[in-house]
């Protein structure tokens, strides 16, 4: 709590400093009538060919930065949960959760550790370079101008992991000239405290942008009360964030900056003896140019991370555990993004090419009777390169789209070592050519009517922790398959939207098969512990609808739903593992077949901002075999705003107001999420530009 408290103290400081020095400068207003519903939008402003193209073959969720701090919730994926689709591999949200179960899924195609949809930022991919799961508190919050939400297959254009989509979160970038601070303060039930700030200014032919973010909470006990023994603790955690970004400012046809952020956490999953923690820097230089002959970019990336976590032994009473590993996993990673666009009548064309490499060592120590007994290390090299080809045409009345990616996809320089006897044991080498190409096409029909229709090839190539990595979740043990092949999918969509003075319409139809799906299969069990594997299974499929509207602004008020059904099953199954009974037909395990969202928003002009937010999920099953239901829920959040003046408004919150008991996992212990979460705090925004 001290340290939380400083930093409070030192953001307030800090801004009353700043707007003090600037005082005569008129504040920014916080009107009282933000837009703070998520708009479903058909202009794939994700798309990473043709930005700023209409391109509405595929359909795309846009959440604003006052959109997000509308919805109660203290990390990003919290204030995600609006938008229809989105679904996280378990039902609890990063403050709480193991960094390593915050997978993301879209268009019901599940996830594991690892997320079939691919989250990126700036060009940059943010997924773990080694798990491909999401560091959902590594940006700033307050550094996040908006989150478009791609739904459906984009390899195409992003290569690996994007399956089910693309979350493309775009930064804030430094003001261009004057100055702009925001800081945001606050705290919250489970004896929770976070502050967030951001001071952008400009001078002469250099732009400077600093932000930082900070969150500390106790948490909760995850454990069910039927189940808890004395070892059950409060899963919580401490962590910070922050950003530096230099650009240049003063022209807009050749602009480059620099970006260093770094991520620092450090969590309790639980118990007293299972933690984990992270340390991720990240860096990016990049150019931007625009003129007569086209556009460009060029994006030059690293990150250096150092992730640690321990296991335990939990006895069947829970009232003791044993430390049982530990483990330490530096990763090292680069890459380089090179894109230009152009042109010409009614045809617009993109090329580019991009590589990531990552190389990193998991280090896994056996402990035993408290020392460690022995070491082993498995280091390895992963590459994906790949280029691309994406072009429009626009006749009239007409939106046709095509693309087609290469990638080569290469795991290399893998080893093991075990300290005991100092034997190097080589492992496979893996190397995948994908092609992933895409066709999209939409008819305007007048009167706000579109047609659209959409096929795609996707890929998702093996994360390292899956081929080397043992992870644990509770008493659930997964071990890790140093043989694994790339998930190849094939999809296609198609929809239709109206739109006029009342609001908007959009129904799709989606349908997506997963081939050789990388699934955690059963080994053994016992009545407290579970023994799986990672394996290529046969075959999944994902079929279903999304209906997604929204209303025009009347008087104030405003609403928005969305409704997803997603019938994703196991098609073909060629396990060999004893204990693991045919899978074909089961349900993708944390996938519900129906989901609901709804929003309300209403401004009460010189009252406050009121928002309230609903979902409901069915039951979904926790497990391949579907022998433990996670029983539906439905949750409601609600927060209000009041603007003070002079830059400063005052807000309340609460996530999960009724306080619902909502089932999280079944490992085979049974998990709860988050309970009610009351939260408040003040906003300030001030600046000139």
């Amino acid at each position: 709590m001290g340290r939380g408290l400083r930093s409070l103290v030192l953001g307030v400081c800090v801004v009353g400093c700043v707007s003090g020095a600037w005082g005569q400068a008129p504040p920014v207003q916080v009107t009282g009538s933000p837009q703070v519903r998520s708009t479903d939008s058909v202009t794939v402003s994700a798309d990473r060919g043709l930005v700023g193209v209409s391109d509405s073959a595929t359909s795309v969720a846009v959440v604003s930065q006052q959109q997000m701090q509308a919805q109660p919730g203290l990390t990003l994926d919290d204030r995600l949960h609006e938008v229809a689709g989105f679904q996280l591999f378990r039902r609890t949200s990063s403050w709480t959760a193991n960094p390593t179960t915050e997978g993301v899924s879209l268009r019901g195609l599940g996830s594991t550790a690892a997320s079939r949809t691919l989250l990126v930022s700036g060009q940059v991919p943010l997924n773990d370079a080694f798990g491909g799961w999401v560091h959902w508190d590594e940006i700033p919050s307050l550094g996040i101008e908006q989150v478009n939400l791609l739904r459906g297959g984009a390899a195409d254009l992003y290569g690996s992991s994007a399956i089910g989509g693309v979350v493309d979160v775009v930064p804030v970038m430094p003001v261009q000239r004057g100055m702009m601070v925001k800081a945001d303060v606050g705290g919250a039930t489970e004896n929770t405290v976070y502050e967030n700030a951001l001071v952008s200014g400009a001078m002469r032919r250099l732009a400077v942008l600093a932000a930082t973010s900070g969150l500390k909470t106790d948490g909760y006990i995850p454990t069910a009360p039927e189940f808890r023994g004395t070892v059950d603790v409060p899963a919580n955690v401490d962590a910070e964030s922050g950003r530096l970004v230099l650009s240049t400012a003063g022209t807009k046809e050749v602009r480059g900056f620099l970006l260093g952020n770094v991520l620092n956490e450090a969590r309790g999953n639980g118990t007293p003896l299972q933690t984990n923690g992270t340390r991720l820097w990240r860096y990016v230089g990049g150019v931007d140019a625009e003129g007569g002959w086209g556009s460009g970019v060029v994006r030059a990336y690293g990150s250096r991370e150092a992730f640690r976590q321990s296991f335990s032994a939990i006895a069947a009473d829970r009232d003791s555990e044993v430390l049982t590993k530990l483990q330490h996993v530096p990763v090292d990673e680069m890459g380089l993004v090179a894109q230009g666009a152009k042109t010409v009548g009614t045809v617009t064309g993109a090329l580019g090419v991009d590589v990531r490499d990552v190389r990193a060592t998991d280090n896994e120590s056996a402990v035993v009777g408290g020392e460690v007994a022995s070491t082993a290390s498995t280091s390895a090299r992963q590459r994906e390169t790949g280029g691309y080809a994406d072009a429009i045409w626009l006749p009239k009345g007409w939106s046709v789209s095509g693309s087609v990616r290469v990638d080569s996809f290469r795991t290399f320089d893998a080893r093991r070592v075990v300290s005991t006897s100092g034997v190097v044991t080589v492992l496979p080498e893996l190397d995948e050519l994908m092609v992933s190409p895409r066709l999209g096409v939409v008819k305007t029909l007048g009167h706000g009517f579109l047609l659209t229709g959409t096929g795609f090839r996707a890929f998702r190539g093996p994360t390292m922790n899956e081929l080397y990595r043992t992870g644990q979740v509770g008493q659930q043990t997964t071990l890790a398959n140093d043989a694994l092949l790339a998930e190849r999918a094939t999809g296609f969509e198609f929809g239709g939207e109206v739109g006029g003075r009342v609001g908007r319409l959009r129904a799709t139809y989606f349908w997506t098969e997963v081939n050789r799906p990388i699934s955690a299969v059963e080994l053994s069990q016992t009545a407290t512990t579970q023994l799986l594997q990672r394996q290529n299974l046969g075959q999944i499929q994902s079929r279903g609808a999304m209906v997604e509207g929204q209303t025009a602004t009347w008087r104030g008020l405003d609403a928005s739903f969305g409704y997803q059904l997603a019938v994703a099953t196991v098609t073909a199954f060629n396990s060999s593992s004893p204990a693991q009974a045919n899978l074909t037909g089961n349900w993708i395990p944390e996938v519900p077949r129906q989901s609901v969202t709804g929003v309300v928003n209403y401004v009460w002009p010189k009252v406050a901002t009121f928002h309230g937010f609903g979902s409901y999920e069915g039951k979904a099953f926790d497990d391949a075999a579907n022998e433990y239901v996670l029983r539906p829920y439905a949750r409601v959040d609600v927060s209000a705003e009041r603007e003070l003046g002079k830059g400063f408004s005052v807000y309340a919150g609460a996530q999960n107001l009724l306080n619902r008991t909502i089932d999280a996992g079944l490992t085979p212990v049974l998990t709860l999420a988050a309970p009610r979460l009351v939260l408040g705090g003040v906003r300030y925004a001030w600046g000139r530009d």
